[in-house]
């Protein structure tokens, strides 16, 4: 059996009102590219059982824009700019076969990193920009089980790639 990850961090969000970072809305390119990548998740069938997301409101709004029906969906505080061991953590809680997990910079790009026993061969999976998405699947019965170094890429995309793309279907890794 495996089990599938999908890790997103969150669309570009908007600096025009002053509000906390935690309140900040996504701007029109956000929008843009959560709706984007919800297209290329539904036409490549990477569809989450369950979705763990952070609190923040772009977070929320990014998971809102991808339009994308998951059984179980949870507003995880832990995961607002968490740290490596709290995104693991959430994993480990997980139920589903596929999960999206919603998140922040830098952990996106570090958790992403850790796990991945090879990373993706493409030069911005280091700093793993705004609305990324890595999917990897793991040989594993249980999201309890998971560890670093043992996930196998299946696709790693950033929006720009995926609208400026004639057909939305993702080519090998």
């Amino acid at each position: 059996m495996f089990l599938r990850l999908i890790l997103m961090r969150h669309a570009k969000s908007s600096w025009k009102k002053l509000v906390s970072d935690h309140d900040r809305d996504l701007n029109k390119r956000g929008y843009l590219s959560a709706a984007t990548m919800g297209n290329w998740l539904r036409k490549n069938d990477f569809i989450p059982d369950e979705s763990l997301i952070s609190t923040s409101k772009r977070t929320k709004e990014t998971f809102k824009e991808l339009k994308i029906k998951s059984k179980k969906v949870q507003f995880l505080s832990n995961l607002y700019h968490p740290n490596l061991q709290e995104m693991l953590d959430a994993l480990k809680s997980a139920q589903g076969k596929t999960v999206l997990i919603i998140s922040h910079n830098t952990a996106c790009a570090e958790f992403a990193e850790k796990l991945a026993n090879v990373p993706p061969n493409h030069e911005r999976f280091y700093d793993f920009p705004t609305c990324a998405t890595w999917v990897a699947d793991f040989n594993i019965d249980s999201w309890r089980d998971v560890q670093f170094g043992t996930a196998k890429t299946v696709a790693f995309v950033i929006p720009r790639e995926v609208i400026c793309a004639d057909e939305l279907k993702y080519p090998n890794p």
